[in-house]
């Protein structure tokens, strides 16, 4: 990280798409229409930005201040671009949605601020490693990451890049992870916070369940809406996860 002028510019490692065709055909898979508002993370150079603002309106946001000043005067009227951490501004408070080519190091952060604020994107479109949109995803098998999502998105891979798409080459295979804000919610989103713990607390096996619920709850929960008993492997499938939470906030131990 260096300082000019009092601002500061950052040395991430960026990998850039700069492909206008590929740009306008993964645009095209999109939803995105004129309506819409668009928060893009990481504009970069702006080849993304300049596609996305000739199809909508767009927040963008660039942290390296050198590029930010690049970008400013090719912007046109759609564009609001902002300088600094995306993970510090507030999400916009009118209905949104967000394409972007993510930093890799803040994937995590990034899909945490988008997917457990006040204000949910509607739909959301993310180029990141292939390896965190699976976790994501939930494959091979659900993970903490996949099982907060489902019951508030639903999630899937709808592209997958060539390394020489970017510029650098990443050193990673690289997706497009698709988000969609679920229509209705498998669980009331007030009840995020209790629903992760109750996973944090439960991801140690039957025994971790066990401290929330009784064995009986546990059997009885899943019998009644006809699913089967727990692995003993400890692979607890989504639907048995939301049985027994729902169990859990009548009946479990508080």
């Amino acid at each position: 990280m260096s300082e000019k002028n009092g601002k500061k510019s950052y040395s991430i490692s960026q990998n850039f798409l700069t492909s206008r065709k590929i740009i306008n055909r993964l645009i095209s898979k999109t939803t995105i229409s004129q309506n819409d508002t668009v928060l893009e993370i990481g504009a970069g150079k702006g080849h993304i930005t300049k596609a996305l603002s000739e199809k909508c309106k767009v927040l963008s946001y660039e942290i390296d201040y050198e590029l930010y000043l690049k970008l400013r005067p090719q912007i046109n009227g759609n564009v609001r671009l902002y300088c600094g951490d995306f993970l510090k501004f507030a999400l916009p408070d009118i209905p949104y949605k967000v394409f972007a080519n993510i930093p890799f190091s803040k994937t995590t952060e990034i899909v945490r601020k988008l997917t457990q604020s006040e204000n949910l994107p509607d739909e959301m479109w993310l180029i990141m490693e292939k390896g965190a949109a699976k976790r994501f995803c939930g494959l091979p098998k659900d993970s903490l990451s996949s099982l907060t999502l489902k019951p508030f998105f639903n999630s899937k891979i709808i592209w997958y890049f060539n390394r020489q798409d970017f510029h650098p080459a990443p050193k990673v295979d690289v997706v497009m992870l698709e988000l969609k804000r679920k229509e209705k919610f498998d669980i009331p989103y007030f009840l995020k916070q209790q629903y992760k713990n109750f996973l944090e607390h439960g991801k140690n096996g039957v025994r971790g369940l066990y401290r929330l619920l009784t064995p009986k709850q546990v059997s009885v929960a899943l019998k009644l809406e006809k699913l089967p008993p727990l692995p003993p492997t400890g692979d607890i499938s989504y639907v048995q996860w939301l049985c027994l939470f729902r169990c859990w906030c009548k009946y479990g131990k508080k």
